[in-house]
């Protein structure tokens, strides 16, 4: 397992290229995002997914949301309206998780029982450049502890994962507040979990 500290507001570029390179080559990785620690890989990488779901086995097979560099790339993996896409851009990049309905692109391991998939952009450069040097999206999920608690300190991230993961990008302790969750699936906004950020654009 490789370790680096990478910096929150100028990213060594180098790290970027091996976290980009591991997760081409099928690797997991853990990375800042603007709420909690992530655990990724790479979108297209079917068995890198099936270790994800086997570490968080309390996932049961619940959908995982991805990460996109920006707003432009959500248009090639999800169907948009209008609307939605100026409500987005409001909020974009934040701490948010946008439920809205899938596109062919997108593998079926990753939508749920309604077609729909979750994704996000966060507000932090580290993760957005991660997906932008990868050319699509990052599988990510929450780090968390067997109980579901949030990790987001060096030793417990270490201690959690050093064994399935392969390489962490740690740039010090994160908050515990999850995103907050918007389904768009109808056109309008349903907040399905408050978590960090306003919701008040919403409504």
């Amino acid at each position: 397992m490789q370790f680096f500290y990478i910096h929150p507001e100028n990213p060594q570029m180098r790290f970027i290229q091996r976290a980009v390179e591991t997760l081409r080559d099928g690797g997991l990785i853990i990375y800042p995002t603007d709420t909690v620690y992530g655990l990724g890989c790479d979108i297209f990488q079917k068995n890198s997914i099936k270790k994800i779901y086997q570490i968080k086995s309390g996932l049961d097979g619940k959908p995982l949301s991805f990460i996109c560099a920006d707003l432009k790339d959500i248009a090639k993996y999800a169907r948009i309206s209008n609307p939605v896409y100026r409500m987005m851009k409001r909020a974009l990049p934040g701490p948010y998780t946008f439920v809205l309905p899938a596109a062919r692109e997108v593998p079926k391991k990753l939508w749920n029982k309604r077609k729909s998939v979750g994704i996000r952009v966060p507000d932090n450069l580290i993760a957005r450049l991660l997906a932008k040097e990868l050319g699509h999206p990052i599988v990510s999920t929450s780090v968390t502890d067997d109980k579901g608690e949030i990790l987001n300190d060096e030793e417990s991230i270490k201690k959690f994962y050093g064994k399935h993961v392969d390489l962490i990008l740690f740039s010090g302790a994160l908050g515990t507040i999850t995103s907050t969750i918007v389904d768009f699936t109808e056109d309008f906004p349903e907040i399905v979990r408050e978590g960090a950020g306003d919701i008040s654009i919403f409504s």
